[in-house]
């Protein structure tokens, strides 16, 4: 492996721990900031159903998790992607600026453009279980 080659490791791996982290600090709002119950309001208040608002912080941590430690992280950024879909729907009204009143959508478009990244790039190094995707081609490992 060539010095580059090194070096493009280690951002894929930071790329996908910081995404991660990410993850699991947006859930951690919805658990001790917000609380469930105020989180199924504001999904009601979205016209969203209330059902979500313990599904939602559970899938984002257990897959920030994933993605931290490298477990078929980039399945982990697919099954999120969703997520992430229905943020910028939420929020796309409200103009780009995220700190618009309502939060706009430049965070929730930027976050799916890197976790897109992800996908293609890798789980990078220091991953526990990395996943290899059919768009990885023959010389995959």
């Amino acid at each position: 492996m060539t010095n580059s080659q090194d070096l493009s490791g280690i951002g894929a791996m930071l790329l996908r721990v910081s995404l991660g982290i990410m993850w699991i600090a947006h859930a951690s709002l919805k658990f001790f900031v917000f609380g469930i119950a105020g989180f199924a309001g504001w999904l009601e208040s979205q016209g969203l159903p209330s059902i979500f608002a313990l599904p939602v912080p559970l899938t984002e941590t257990i897959l920030g998790l994933a993605m931290v430690l490298g477990i078929y992280s980039r399945y982990a950024a697919i099954l999120l992607i969703p997520i992430l879909l229905v943020a910028t729907t939420i929020h796309i009204g409200n103009g780009w600026v995220f700190s618009n009143e309502g939060g706009g959508w430049e965070y929730p478009v930027f976050l799916f453009v890197a976790m897109i990244v992800h996908i293609l790039i890798g789980d990078g190094s220091h991953a526990v279980k990395p996943a290899r995707l059919p768009i990885d081609g023959a010389s995959a490992a």
